[in-house]
């Protein structure tokens, strides 16, 4: 199994519009449940510690393979949810790694 992990920050010119982006990033993968093939979980999670050093939004999902996860990248659906916040997030960082089934 494959975990990958993908983190966020938010574009937002106060609370209120950053609160409505991360919505909106929550909502559009929470679009994916059922939609892609391999994918095991998904998870959003939003920070509520507050530092400064946090990261906003954080997605964990698991796929039953690399390949899954390769299929994944350039599906339909992924490329829409990459689509729809491509404009909100000012930053991306990730991990991908072997874990094992619980």
């Amino acid at each position: 199994m494959i975990r990958h992990i993908v983190m966020w920050n938010v574009r937002g010119a106060g609370p209120d519009e950053k609160r409505a982006n991360i919505e909106r990033l929550r909502a559009s993968f929470h679009s994916l449940r059922g939609r892609i093939p391999g994918l095991l979980r998904l998870e959003v999670g939003v920070d509520a510690s507050g530092v400064d050093y946090a990261c906003d939004v954080v997605l964990v999902s698991d796929f039953e393979s690399q390949a899954a996860l390769d299929a994944y990248a350039t599906h339909p659906e992924h490329l829409r949810v990459k689509a729809e916040i491509g404009d909100i997030r000012t930053a991306r960082h990730q991990v991908d790694y072997i874990a094992a089934k619980d």
